[in-house]
């Protein structure tokens, strides 16, 4: 290693009162779902941006669907990590799955999540599934580069290793266990890259479709565009991404979960491949859908 950046010396816990204790990733979920709120809120009070000027959903009734999203990003997101990364652990003790202040959350699971709390939401109030998906899909990118800049403050979710002069010496002996390399071991601050793409990149992009392009014009572009930008983004940053512990072995060291021959995807890119396909699907879709109309 002839040069690296030292981890900065930030405590996960921004301060703690008694029992209590405010950590970066819990204020990361707080002010990413109100910068949801927030934009997600202007957004259906700003009328130019909807066709007949008309959104799919009022400001009240944004406010009401936030309380379900929080409750589906918890619940899909520790399940998924569950289901996803470590089901035999979970399942042999499964009285630590609501344990979610211990760690593991998925994004995927999150997602999915989302989708379920927002389909029985718009159900329930009569709301055009179609366009509220679109309005959740814009709101959401801040969130992402907030958690994932929350993950690197933990020191957790590290790249690989690299000689790369933006190499990051995390601490702990897993992110030093680095076989073949003699020191100190620097690896990819992936989880900034994916705070730069899942977050900042993709938040520019849906901002200037929604307020340049009438992104809200053609019903499902915004979704789509999210959904392949996020299963792109991580598949991209997938390798620079050190792979879960459970899926390294002596005979697979880059925790490939499908392999043919000296290539092969990990298990965060086989969850983003789905998602790519969904999002070029639906850009096409509402692409075609908007020209015939």
């Amino acid at each position: 290693m002839s040069f690296a950046i030292p981890f900065p010396n930030i405590s996960p816990e921004i301060f703690s009162i008694g029992p209590f204790a405010l950590r970066w990733y819990a204020l990361a979920y707080i002010v990413g779902i109100l910068i949801a709120w927030w934009m997600m809120a202007r957004a259906v009070r700003t009328p130019r941006l909807w066709p007949n000027g008309q959104a799919p959903a009022t400001a009240d009734q944004i406010g009401d669907f936030v309380t379900w999203a929080i409750i589906g990003i918890i619940v899909g997101g520790r399940l998924g990590f569950v289901l996803f990364y470590e089901p035999a652990y979970y399942l042999q003790n499964p009285l630590q799955i609501p344990q979610i202040w211990q760690g593991g959350m998925a994004f995927h699971g999150g997602f999915l999540g989302v989708v379920v709390a927002g389909l029985w939401f718009c159900r329930k109030n009569g709301i055009p599934i179609p366009q509220m998906a679109d309005l959740i899909a814009y709101g959401t990118p801040p969130a992402l580069a907030l958690g994932r800049i929350s993950n690197f403050i933990n020191a957790e979710l590290w790249g690989r290793p690299t000689d790369a002069p933006w190499g990051v010496v995390f601490p702990g002996p897993m992110a030093q266990d680095c076989p073949g390399i003699v020191g100190l071991c620097a690896r990819h601050p992936s989880q900034l890259y994916e705070a730069a793409l899942e977050g900042v990149v993709l938040c520019l992009l849906l901002i200037w479709v929604v307020y340049r392009a009438r992104g809200f014009f053609r019903t499902g572009l915004v979704l789509g565009l999210f959904v392949g930008g996020y299963g792109v983004a991580r598949f991209i940053v997938e390798f620079y991404r050190q792979a879960d512990a459970q899926f390294i072995t002596p005979d697979n060291p880059m925790g490939w979960v499908l392999q043919a021959g000296p290539v092969g995807v990990s298990m965060g890119q086989l969850l983003s491949l789905p998602m790519i396909l969904f999002g070029l699907v639906m850009v096409i879709w509402s692409l075609k859908w908007q020209a015939r109309t």
